[in-house]
């Protein structure tokens, strides 16, 4: 164990590991013995029945995570070696200058590029051209067959995806940004040209850089792993260790590892989650002490309102007693009859007249009896 710089640095088969958790710092030696091991291998295989290397063939990076990001992020790398042939194409999209036909402006930045000496673009295509004759399904797959790597001007970049279709994408061939209106138009294009670029994918732990080719020397792709691995490490976003293990692999081989983390990033990870657990706990007290202070604050401004409150509904009292003491109101209740009731007085009063004359009627027709009885004796 050595101490740099009051930072921790673990050694393990030719390999050191930062404890700051944003530098990986790779064994020279070891890596470039991984890359000759590599470029035996595409020599001695067998392509059918010659053993001929096939020069472009690519050369990646393929890194392992210890966790799967929370967002999906995309790194622009700058290589110091080209990591592609002279003989890939390379396709421009423009925008479409005004008063100019598609031919008209295909010529005039053909005539750019040229002035500031760039060479490695070898068709330009303007958007008008791209919407009438890449139009059809079968065109469009031709195009993304033709060129090794696409770019487009920055000012017609989001115009392009509703346009060339969701292939591009799919193959990872998605134009990449330029500004043609940049002074340094050369260096910037050949910096994204040779450069490389590593897209990490918050639905899984791997993610792949294309870093070389087959015919590039064992020296030129060591200087570019080293390059990717210290860009890789000081801009992804994410906290706490990173890479897990990294492997040098082509299309056609097996995958070398270079870099295998030591297990002491377990205990950095533990102490990550116990971290995150602390500030989540520490966030909910705060939450829950804001919610009782306030209510806290509210039940005394309530209490404060009806202490004031309370002396003035005494008096009030007070001064009802008095009155109670000089007159003695007599109460009256107030009948609140319903639709029923009514029905039923109604009734009763109807009963109630005729009953009398039902009485009398009788009395009357009992009366005319004995009077004719007493008129029939005498």
């Amino acid at each position: 164990m050595l101490r740099m710089r009051h930072r921790v640095i673990h050694v393990k088969d030719g390999m050191a590991v930062n404890m700051d958790n944003r530098k990986v710092v790779l064994d020279r030696a070891q890596v470039k013995k991984a890359v000759q091991a590599l470029q035996a291998f595409l020599k001695t295989k067998s392509t059918g029945e010659s053993l001929l290397l096939d020069e472009t063939q690519q050369i990646s990076l393929l890194f392992t995570l210890w966790k799967i990001p929370k967002r999906a992020q995309t790194i622009r790398i700058p290589l110091p070696h080209g990591q592609r042939p002279e003989t890939d194409e390379v396709c421009l999209f423009t925008r479409d200058e005004p008063n100019m036909t598609p031919d008209q402006t295909q010529r005039f930045y053909k005539k750019l590029l040229e002035q500031r000496g760039v060479k490695c673009v070898t068709e330009v295509i303007p958007f008008k051209m791209l919407k009438k004759e890449y139009k059809p399904y079968e065109a469009k797959r031709r195009l993304l067959g033709n060129f090794d790597l696409f770019l487009s001007d920055d000012r017609v970049r989001r115009l392009l995806p509703s346009h060339i279709g969701k292939h591009f994408y799919e193959r990872k061939k998605e134009p990449l940004c330029v500004n043609l209106q940049s002074k340094q138009l050369a260096r910037d294009i050949q910096r994204i040209v040779q450069g490389t670029v590593m897209k990490i994918n918050n639905k899984g732990s791997c993610c792949m850089a294309r870093v070389a080719h087959s015919g590039m020397t064992a020296d030129e792709v060591t200087d570019n792993i080293e390059a990717t691995v210290q860009t890789i490490m000081e801009n992804m976003r994410a906290k706490g260790p990173l890479i897990k293990v990294i492997h040098l692999k082509s299309l056609s081989s097996v995958a070398l590892p270079i870099y295998t983390s030591d297990l002491s990033h377990l205990t950095v990870i533990e102490d990550v989650k116990r971290q995150g657990r602390k500030a989540k706990e520490e966030k909910a007290l705060k939450k829950k002490n804001k919610m009782n202070t306030t209510e806290g604050k509210q039940t005394n401004a309530e209490n404060h309102e009806e202490n004031k409150a309370q002396p003035q509904d005494d008096e009030v009292e007070e001064d009802d007693d008095d009155e109670e003491e000089d007159e003695i109101p007599q109460l009256t209740p107030i009948a609140t009859p319903t639709k029923k009731p009514k029905l039923e007085k109604t009734l009763k009063k109807k009963t109630l007249e005729k009953a009398p004359k039902s009485a009398v009627a009788k009395k009357a027709k009992t009366a005319n009896k004995l009077g004719k009885k007493t008129d029939a004796k005498v």
